[in-house]
């Protein structure tokens, strides 16, 4: 019997009355890469969103599993504890706030021990360096005052102190050079190749597909599921859009 290590069933979903979501089925082994394309407005953003429990998202049919475990109901709070890591766009800025009183308080709420004050330097320092983040970003506000470029290599920090199990990147490339790209797509290589999480990536860019190969495409319209594919579905839709692509799966 395969064990998903995230699966959506028959998920739809609304927002303010709207249906944006219908009936959407999705499941991701350990060590898969999947990617979700679609055009402005199909729903993509919605889908990390409902999964980490904003508000203004309502689940009103069908449940999320995370290794086999019901989580359709769990808060934010608790989805983090159990391995899922979300970057936004536009990850938020918290004033008042440091990088390193946050993750401590964070790794000891996940491992219900209190992890001692030379360890935690250790290993934020230790990080730090691996992504080249200097250290002066552990003692800065999260992701406050920073540019687009700093704030997605703060939330790298995050991202290999944490250690999750499922990363959701929610169009992570947007508002980076090439070279910040490059960055930061060999750091989430780095850590794929090292703990084989599942990943899921929104994106309208295949830029970040030539570092982080998926194993399946996906493309959503109008809130469902339309086509699944290898890497090349990506291809085909920078080549000729995504006119070219929209017949529905057999």
């Amino acid at each position: 019997m395969v064990i998903f290590m995230f699966e959506m069933k028959n998920v739809s979903i609304k927002v303010q009355d709207k249906n944006i979501i219908e009936n959407l089925n999705l499941t991701i082994k350990k060590g898969e890469i999947h990617v979700l394309m679609g055009p402005n407005g199909a729903g993509k953003s919605t889908i990390c969103k409902t999964i980490m429990k904003h508000p203004n998202y309502e689940i009103t049919n069908g449940k999320i599993l995370l290794e086999e475990q019901d989580i359709t109901n769990f808060q934010t709070t608790e989805l983090a504890q159990l391995g899922i890591y979300y970057i936004s766009q536009n990850p938020t800025a918290i004033e008042g706030v440091t990088n390193a009183e946050m993750l401590r308080l964070a790794l000891n709420a996940k491992t219900g021990q209190k992890m001692g004050i030379f360890a935690f330097n250790k290993k934020c320092k230790e990080i730090a360096k691996k992504i080249n983040l200097p250290e002066s970003f552990l003692h800065r506000a999260i992701n406050d005052g920073m540019s687009g470029g700093e704030k997605k290599k703060n939330e790298l920090l995050h991202l290999w102190m944490l250690e999750p199990k499922l990363i959701l990147l929610d169009e992570i490339d947007s508002g980076l050079d090439v070279d910040a790209l490059k960055i930061v797509a060999s750091s989430i290589l780095d850590y794929y190749k090292e703990n084989q999480p599942a990943i899921l990536i929104i994106t309208h860019q295949i830029k970040i597909l030539d570092t982080l190969i998926p194993d399946y495409v996906h493309i959503l319209k109008n809130g469902q599921l339309l086509k699944s594919g290898p890497k090349e579905l990506a291809q085909e839709i920078e080549k000729n859009g995504f006119s070219s692509v929209f017949e529905p799966m057999d």
